[in-house]
């Protein structure tokens, strides 16, 4: 079963047969009529109702006692003398000040907050399921496409060239990507000649169908994460601002909870704030920072890491790197060293390179992945910031035309809004309730 018939298969209509054994057994027979009663059966419920007349006509008979005319007269005489006694204490309860009151009854309006508040925090705080925090994320995404879907099929009454040129600019728009958006154009056309389709909303279905297709291509995702037995490192690349210091920590939290021993790499060595960001992310998770004299070299810094992390028994080792895209040739020659220290510590390493992306970029995002697919092997994305953006469908496009696969996904502002990319609730997330 293909991606799309997972997502958005039509699910099978009932038989005939079915649905009438269904409401053969659910049809209530409770209110039968009761059966003719024998001629015995009607005699003693007479005897019985001759009966209950008798016992009703005795109780009459018999006079009513109330419990007041049974009071002995000692206890009149007691019951007057405690009346007494309360009128003259009466006066003393009533000149207690009102200043009294008001305290007491502030009082204990403030008991009440304060267990109030004391049963809000104690009630425990629903998890999102995986399913939920993609549909959160990408609720604008999802809004903004379809908004333009549907407006598009609303102003267009037949299915001609002009409606194929607005449906790609549509999805140029949607940020899916130029190559995506003329690949799943021309084949539209095609369908639609081939179905002799005339009205727009007979290709909706299609065009959902399309984009799914497209991200399916062979089926081949890569999205697992090529975790190691012994010691895994993870190399972290991307531009200044995307969120990749803040995914790194994150990840690291995520990873400790799971009980792995993680350690963190600061090379960004000519940000100062940069090694001070991450160096608050190790406190903050305890986890262990490497970090370095300022403007030292990177390579170096991450040697020191390397050799800790295999002498110590890490599990996990993440080094954050420079972003300046902007002189490619000395981040280029920067990389290609930190490579090569790396393989002289653990030849087969780093077992990933992660590229952070801002999906709030759309289109920049595409030009960035382009333009560091050119330094450096990129095994994976890291999509940062898709629940601030209506962009999220620049996924798609990194998809068609890198073939890199995304591998993590943040989904928010909170500690635990990372986790492992999956294709399945990404296109649920992005395309639910467009059909």
């Amino acid at each position: 079963m293909g991606l799309f018939d997972r997502l958005f298969g039509k699910k099978e209509e009932p038989k005939i047969e079915d649905i009438v054994k269904e409401a053969l057994e659910n049809l209530d027979l409770s209110e039968e009529v009761e059966p003719p009663q024998t001629a015995v059966e009607e005699t003693s419920q007479e005897e019985t109702a001759g009966d209950k007349v008798e016992e009703t006509l005795a109780q009459e008979e018999i006079p009513q006692v109330s419990t007041e005319e049974v009071i002995e007269p000692e206890a009149v005489e007691e019951r007057a003398q405690e009346e007494v006694e309360i009128e003259v204490d009466a006066p003393e309860q009533s000149q207690e000040p009102e200043e009294v009151l008001e305290e007491e009854s502030q009082e204990s309006l403030e008991t009440r907050e304060e267990l109030a508040s004391e049963v809000v925090e104690e009630l425990p705080q629903v998890e999102e399921t995986v399913q939920e925090k993609y549909d959160r994320s990408l609720k604008k995404t999802r809004t903004g496409f379809g908004a333009r879907l549907n407006a598009f099929f609303a102003n267009f009454r037949s299915v001609d060239e002009e409606f194929f040129e607005e449906l790609e600019e549509l999805l140029i728009m949607s940020d899916v990507g130029v190559q995506v958006a003329s690949n799943l154009t021309e084949e539209l056309r095609y369908e639609a000649k081939l179905e002799n389709a005339k009205k727009p909303d007979a290709l909706r279905r299609v065009i959902i169908e399309k984009l799914v297709e497209l991200y399916e291509k062979d089926g081949q995702y890569n999205e697992s994460i090529n975790f190691q037995d012994g010691l895994t490192v993870m190399l972290f690349v991307g531009v200044n601002g995307v969120g990749k210091t803040t995914s790194i920590g994150k990840l690291a939290h995520r990873y400790k909870q799971a009980g792995k021993k993680v350690m963190l790499v600061a090379a960004d060595t000519f940000r100062a704030g940069a090694v001070a960001q991450l160096a608050e992310w190790g406190r903050r998770v305890d986890v262990p920072v490497v970090t370095g004299p300022e403007k030292a070299d990177p390579a170096s810094v991450v040697f020191d890491g390397m050799e800790r992390a295999v002498a110590e028994g890490i599990d996990i080792l993440m080094i954050d790197t420079a972003g300046r895209l902007q002189n490619k040739e000395n981040l280029m020659a920067e990389l290609e060293k930190i490579g090569r220290i790396i393989k002289r510590v653990v030849p087969e390493a780093p077992h990933e390179t992660f590229l952070a992306l801002d999906a709030s970029t759309g289109q920049n995002a595409l030009v960035q992945a382009k333009e560091f697919s050119k330094i450096t092997p990129v095994t994976g994305i890291v999509l940062t910031k898709i629940d601030g953006t209506a962009r999220g469908g620049v996924v798609l496009a990194i998809r068609e035309e890198l073939n890199i696969p995304v591998k993590l996904i943040g989904f928010g502002e909170k500690i635990d809004d990372i986790g492992e990319f999956n294709s399945e609730n990404f296109m649920k997330g992005l395309l639910e309730g467009l059909l």
